[in-house]
């Protein structure tokens, strides 16, 4: 949960915009000591001085400089989130309810968006339920819209409330990620990072990266998240992940998404150490679809591969019974069968490597699926983010070239 006041970030902002207390009180119609105030609370939240004075008024520090440029950021989703509710509000109305909002009411709808409903969110944050009833009635009385409508599951933020919380979410992110950045303007260290791994990345490429990263930075938390494409590109959208790694697809992600590619990975043909098949000097697409398979998931890139291995040979794909896109599941069933695989030989390097499982290549020759890195657009990592941006690339870098 967010405990600085939204309010007082705004003042601050102002502040630093004009520089000065007595500008600042005069443009937002407050008096200077309770402008003065704020900027107290948010350098308290912050546990750093962000402003000191100067002749002419005040100017920032370098953690203030800092801190600013992430506030901005995030005043200016809440700013684009208010324009979400599709009413025709000018500028000065605009900033007039982003001035207005309380932490109380965004954090209130984000948990109602979250859980779906409201005795649900107020369990989740640890509030009464009129709680965050009111909080919410006070955000539609202040933006004048409905954020909430009845259908037969009962009562359900509308659209337009789950577009807003969308970008509150991004702002809370920002603002997250101003707190890291004034930390390690004073040189210390910390910061949270969520990063989104498909199969590949958290069997191999991310652990490689993170234990460097994590000697180098142990107070910096990182979780990882897993998913399938689509549950990750939403995340992405939603700031609940701040990238995400593995296969990358032909279609393009869609706007306000960017990507990269990192390296081809090739794919083999794995099977148990004592398959009938592991020890032909020469196998065949022919040989391959008599055996039982264990099947990408329909609409993964690595089924594609997977039906062009047999399609390019004039061979029909054999029937999949079983579909899977757990490397877990995908080991036991290998390991304790006849069953066949095509597959990364660096998502089961430690099974190779122990001699429990085989990776032969395959019959016509390599075929291999781009693996890349995918954030929003926009998104500007932290310093210690972006070593760590670093690092994965390097060991994407390490793992291609071996």
């Amino acid at each position: 949960m967010l405990t600085i006041n939204l309010k007082h970030l705004y003042f601050f902002s102002e502040v630093a915009r004009l520089g000065n207390v007595t500008a600042a009180a005069h443009a937002i119609h407050l008096t200077q000591p309770a402008i003065t105030q704020a900027v107290a609370n948010v350098e308290r939240y912050f546990g750093s001085a962000l402003l000191h004075r100067t002749r002419n008024g005040v100017a920032l520090t370098a953690a203030g400089k800092a801190c600013q440029l992430r506030v901005e950021r995030a005043l200016g989703q809440l700013h684009d989130g208010i324009a979400e509710f599709g009413k025709p509000l000018n500028v000065q109305k605009r900033t007039h309810l982003l001035r207005s909002l309380s932490t109380a009411q965004v954090e209130a709808l984000l948990a109602v968006v979250e859980h779906r409903n409201f005795s649900a969110a107020s369990r989740a944050r640890n509030q009464s339920q009129p709680a965050i009833h009111r909080a919410t009635r006070d955000l539609e009385r202040l933006l004048e819209i409905s954020l909430f409508e009845k259908t037969s599951y009962g009562i359900v933020p509308t659209r337009a409330a789950e577009r807003f919380a969308r970008k509150a979410r991004l702002a809370f992110a920002e603002i997250s990620q101003a707190r890291a950045e004034v930390i390690a303007v004073n040189g210390g260290e910390a910061g949270r990072t969520v990063v989104g791994a498909l199969p590949l990345a958290r069997t191999f490429l991310l652990p490689n990266a993170l234990l460097q990263f994590s000697e180098e930075f142990p107070k910096h938390q990182i979780e990882i998240v897993e998913g399938t494409y689509s549950h990750l590109l939403e995340s992405l959208h939603s700031g609940e992940v701040d990238f995400f790694i593995g296969a990358m697809r032909h279609a393009k992600p869609g706007t306000g998404i960017m990507e990269t590619r990192l390296f081809e990975d090739p794919l083999s043909i794995i099977m148990r150490s004592r398959h009938p098949l592991s020890k032909k000097r020469r196998i065949t697409v022919q040989m391959l679809s008599s055996f039982p398979w264990v099947a990408p998931r329909t609409g993964s890139p690595l089924r594609n591969q997977y039906n062009k291995l047999f399609r390019s040979a004039g061979v029909q794909p054999p029937l999949a019974s079983i579909e899977c896109n757990s490397i877990s599941a995908a080991r036991a069933l290998l390991l304790e069968s006849d069953r066949i695989m095509l597959l990364s030989a660096h998502q089961v390097y430690y099974d190779l490597r122990a001699g429990m499982l085989k990776a032969l290549p395959p019959p016509a020759g390599k075929i291999s699926r781009p693996i890349g890195m995918t954030w929003r657009s926009g998104w500007e990592p932290t310093r210690t983010q972006a070593v760590l941006l670093d690092m994965l690339k390097e060991s994407a870098r390490q793992l291609h070239a071996g």
